[in-house]
């Protein structure tokens, strides 16, 4: 493959990446929205359901960054390969260990503010 050929299918990676991001994200946010407006009192079969809404959407979201992200590697090792790179080329190359965030920590954040949307939907404070 050219540059030019790998710098599209990282562009269409990244894309990936941040489209994967807006279901989970609004979602959290109507969560956090709804709860503020008496979700969390509601029956337990609706709290039940807006979790596991939460969760697939999360999980859905999650794996497609992880591909993505993998996608990524996989194309920046294809640019390293190459015998010349332009700036931009370099540029994609020196983003690299930057693809760990969307697979590392983006997911973690997610469990942790998920966890704690779960701990405003069913537990009980005064």
């Amino acid at each position: 493959m050219t540059e030019h050929e790998l710098i599209s299918l990282w562009t269409r990676a990244r894309w990936h990446i941040i489209m994967s991001q807006l279901a989970p994200t609004f979602l959290l946010t109507a969560l956090v929205a709804f709860l503020s407006l008496g979700l969390a009192e509601a029956e337990l079969s609706v709290r039940i359901a807006a979790a596991g809404i939460l969760l697939a959407s999360g999980i859905l979201g999650a794996l497609a960054q992880i591909a993505s992200a993998n996608e990524g590697l996989a194309i920046v090792a294809d640019l390293c390969a190459l015998p010349a790179s332009s700036a931009l080329g370099r540029g994609v190359i020196a983003s690299a260990p930057w693809i760990n965030v969307v697979r590392f920590l983006t997911p973690a954040v997610f469990v942790v503010v998920y966890i704690a949307l779960l701990a405003a939907l069913f537990l009980p404070f005064a």
